[in-house]
């Protein structure tokens, strides 16, 4: 096959090739780089290309095809890793000045296990700094634009990874959520997002606020969100949140459709502000879903925001990582996380417990809802993409991200597993996602819903950067 056809493939088509020796590991990888090479100038997905490691990795891969003795279902497949992720022989910046540009020693556990199944690592995906906010700039490697209109942001904190996906610059990424770092930028780009339930998916280091961050992929599809799942979502004993009891196969029921599934649906969550267009496209889904044959309910779990009970945790997360810096340093911060900080600062000991008894009960609230219906569909973000370089969009009287995306943090705080899933355009062209949201370890159910509807109404996807104008 051409390089331009390997570079569009998905997990399952690369396989067959690679089992029928149509083509190659290597050949894969080559497409990879080269659709990397081709785009990435403009939209600055990746901050670090490993090329002679991915071609070593490629190599060794297509020994083991070549003798039959592929090492998972993945091998060979070409993959990425956010920049809050280690991986051995690549720098971890973080998207920080305050980090030593210098290689590290250790895989993380999802660096770990995708090279003990014969993943091909590409390199690292650019986050802003910490991954502290919904839009992904830093002052390390600059700011990520969205593939369908390079003026405007993909979202974040895993906007790199999204943009790889969306472009198929390699096949699997990997991203990370505290507060919809998967599921925002897979709504402004019109990928696939899941967020699963939080400890399934084992992380180490911690991250800065380790109670709110699941780990997740960004794909074209569920089919490859199950691969990747199915090698990073195990248990890792250096990860202390880690839990156990992750599916066998986290795809076990994707292809039994939407038949018996109660999926409640809540245009605004009861408090959220959303735009028109965004609603209107989230309307027509909840339809397509019932269509599919769900049963669709229109209501709302019964909560007020809890942007304060968020604020309050990710707030004072920033706050610790402030103090851990020297004055020299700390002037090297982003503005925006240093005004948080310095926000947390006022606070007491008491407000903090508060916001973890209100987290309480809101996740005893969610998961009440979810005895009763299956799943609670929102939309994943309330507005379109705005302008790069800005963490809030002009003249909409903002000031922090998390209240032009009100429904994914939710979902941290009660750590239940969460997806975005593609649902059409605006008239500017700019995609639409909606999310599902399940009950604590029901991720198959999420996905087995996600999948069918994906299946009935596939997304389309930039066959190159659309540029500004």
């Amino acid at each position: 096959m051409s390089e331009t056809d390997l570079g569009t493939l998905d997990v399952s088509a690369l396989t067959v090739l690679y089992r029928s020796r149509e083509a190659s590991p290597r050949e894969a990888t080559r497409a990879a780089l080269a659709r990397i090479h081709r785009f990435n100038g403009r939209v600055n997905a990746f901050v670090h290309v490993d090329s002679g490691g991915a071609e070593a990795a490629a190599m060794a891969s297509e020994r083991r095809w070549m003798q039959g003795s592929p090492l998972s279902p993945i091998d060979g497949v070409p993959v990425s890793l956010k920049d809050l992720t280690q991986v051995a022989g690549m720098p971890c910046r973080e998207g920080s000045l305050t980090v030593p540009d210098t290689p590290c020693e250790t895989d993380a556990p999802p660096a770990r296990m995708l090279r003990e199944a014969g993943a091909v690592i590409l390199g690292k995906t650019n986050t802003p700094e910490f991954g502290w906010k919904a839009v992904t700039d830093n002052r390390v490697f600059g700011a990520t634009a969205n593939p369908w209109d390079t003026r405007l942001t993909p979202g974040g904190s895993s906007g790199g990874a999204a943009v790889a996906a969306a472009l198929n610059m390699g096949v699997l990424h990997q991203g990370g959520d505290s507060g919809g770092s998967i599921r925002i930028p897979a709504a402004f780009t019109g990928v696939f997002g899941f967020k699963p339930t939080f400890g399934w998916t084992p992380q180490w280091p911690p991250a800065k606020e380790p109670s709110l961050s699941h780990l997740g992929p960004l794909t074209r599809s569920v089919k490859d969100a199950v691969y990747m799942l199915n090698v990073m979502g195990r248990y890792d004993f250096r990860d202390p949140y880690a839990t156990r009891g992750q599916p066998d196969d986290w795809g076990r029921d994707l292809h039994q459709g939407l038949h018996g599934l109660g999926i409640a649906y809540s245009p605004d969550l009861g408090y959220a502000a959303v735009d028109p267009q965004v609603a209107e496209c989230v309307a027509t889904a909840a339809h397509r879903l019932e269509v599919l044959g769900a049963e669709v309910v229109a209501i709302d779990p019964g909560f007020d925001s809890p942007l304060e009970i968020f604020k309050t945790l990710w707030f004072t997360a920033s706050l610790e990582q402030w103090t851990q810096l020297d004055a020299r340093r700390r002037r090297l911060l982003d503005p925006g996380l240093v005004a948080n900080a310095r926000e947390a600062e006022a606070w007491k000991a008491v407000d903090l417990f508060r916001a973890l008894s209100r987290r309480a009960r809101l996740t005893e609230r969610l998961e009440h809802f979810n005895q009763q219906y299956h799943l609670l569909m929102t939309p994943a973000v309330a507005i379109e993409p705005f302008a790069l370089h800005r963490e809030v969009p002009a003249g909409r009287g903002m000031r922090d991200w998390e209240e032009w995306a009100p429904f994914s943090y939710p979902f941290n705080l009660s750590q239940q597993p969460a997806a975005s899933v593609p649902c059409g355009f605006t008239d500017s062209g700019l995609p639409v996602g909606f999310q599902l949201a399940g009950g604590k370890y029901d991720d198959v159910r999420v996905l087995r819903a996600c999948h069918a509807f994906m299946e009935a109404y596939p997304p389309r996807f930039p066959a190159a950067p659309i540029p500004a104008g």
